[in-house]
């Protein structure tokens, strides 16, 4: 996919599932506001792509108890978490961008997940052809990219003496604007929903956005070096954020960001 803005994001992931869940609130939230716009009344079977430790399956299990769900996720360590969660539950590691259901879904479901994806203009069609008819294909992809929060990782692993080992590593903003997926979209489909929201996280701790950043972006970064650099790396970037995002009087930090949704029905 062509690059959409100039701020390079992470190319490589690597998920550290204990980071991730210290912010499982906020993170849960685009979850519901994504699952209250599915109007499907009873599929049967549900995909859940990059499913992560598999934070929307009770939510699925609950509204729709007799349907079948399967989470794909390339992470064994987050796999791991859903399996010990959820063991009524198929896992399926697999690479999300190449991986094909053997059947048709009533729902395919991906939450915080497909922006980590290329070729957004050969993906979202081939997810519109995996759905039966009648289906839905519910999708959030953060779009904050260009703000502080995500931008200084990537700032700072371009501008220090660790550049040269991390320049591989970053590649062009991934998600479009949603006009684009109204356009790819649309005429493939019999209606399309499609909605962003500001979320304003309102995070306690010391630095909470750096420790937001590493529990995904930061990760494969900071793999990539040795020591001291990765310490030194490390401790640049939470300078930066920290003065991006100065604490509130209360002591506790606003974190803005931006999530791009819809729900398309064939």
């Amino acid at each position: 996919m062509s690059p959409v803005g100039e701020h390079p994001i992470i190319r490589a992931m690597a998920w550290d599932p204990d980071i991730y869940l210290t912010f499982a609130g906020p993170r849960f939230r685009p979850v519901l506001d994504l699952l209250q716009r599915v109007t499907h009344e009873a599929p049967a079977r549900i995909i859940d792509l990059g499913c992560g430790t598999g934070n929307a399956t009770p939510l699925m299990q609950r509204r729709w108890p007799d349907a079948r769900i399967t989470g794909v996720d390339g992470s064994p360590d987050m796999l791991a978490r859903a399996r010990e969660a959820h063991p009524d539950v198929t896992w399926i590691e697999a690479d999300v961008a190449e991986w094909a259901p053997e059947e048709t879904a009533d729902l395919v479901f991906s939450n915080a997940a497909l922006h980590w994806l290329d070729d957004h203009e050969d993906l979202f069609p081939r997810l519109v052809a995996m759905l039966a008819p009648g289906g839905q294909l519910a999708v959030q992809m953060p779009r904050n990219y260009h703000a502080p929060g995500l931008a200084l990782v990537n700032e700072t692993a371009l501008d220090g003496p660790w550049r040269a080992n991390l320049a591989d590593a970053v590649r062009p903003v991934p998600v479009h604007e949603p006009a684009f997926y109204y356009r790819l979209i649309r005429p493939l489909v019999a209606e399309l929903d499609i909605w962003e929201t500001d979320f304003i996280h309102v995070l306690d701790g010391d630095n909470p956005v750096a420790d937001w950043t590493k529990g995904a972006w930061m990760s494969p970064l900071l793999a990539a070096l040795d020591e001291p650099e990765r310490s030194e790396f490390e401790a640049e970037h939470r300078r930066r954020v920290a003065l991006a995002y100065p604490k509130e009087p209360d002591g506790t930090t606003l974190f803005p960001f931006r999530r791009v949704f819809f729900v398309a029905t064939v």
